[in-house]
């Protein structure tokens, strides 16, 4: 469903507040699927293994539940799952090779690019493609997870990124 925001200003039960709190109301605006995406779940072989991958690259979880691990990143969610029950909650069959999905990790330029993929590396991960420069004009490199889920780390110069990290297409 698409929605429409609109907003409002919050009443206490002895007036406005002092401090205005803004409320927010959905109202259905059309039927289209908002552009964004909340979550990516990432299939994996052995679930410890994998959440200490991430948190050797500095992920923190918010999770205390064994049978799955959820990272806030930025305004989505991360999570991290047994392969064998995504594939079946997801009504698919687990070939058990690439599906078709790389990641990407966009950072404030190429140094960072190698600083990345060397704390990826130090991590656990495989080195599927060194930084350098690309045909596009930017500069990145590719590593690969534990589980085979491949990351490019790249610093795009026509896409900045705002103090949170968060790259926006201009």
């Amino acid at each position: 469903m698409g929605w429409m925001m609109t907003r409002r200003r919050c009443q206490s039960r002895r007036g406005a507040s002092p401090f205005p709190t803004t409320c927010v109301t959905r109202v259905v605006q059309n039927d289209d699927m908002d552009q964004r995406i909340s979550l990516i779940t990432l299939g994996v072989r052995d679930l410890v293994r994998a959440r200490a991958f991430y948190e050797a690259l500095g992920w923190r979880s918010g999770t205390t539940n064994d049978d799955v691990v959820f990272f806030q990143a930025g305004g989505m969610v991360l999570a991290l799952w047994d392969r064998t029950l995504l594939a079946e909650d997801s009504g698919v069959s687990d070939a058990g090779g690439w599906g078709g999905v790389t990641l990407a990790y966009n950072v404030a330029s190429p140094r960072l690019v190698d600083d990345t993929l060397t704390d990826a590396a130090r991590a656990g991960a495989t080195i599927a493609r060194a930084g350098a420069p690309t045909f596009w004009g930017g500069y990145s490199g590719v590593f690969v997870d534990p589980d085979g889920h491949p990351w490019e780390v790249a610093h795009n110069p026509d896409w900045p990124l705002d103090q949170e990290g968060r790259v926006h297409l201009p």
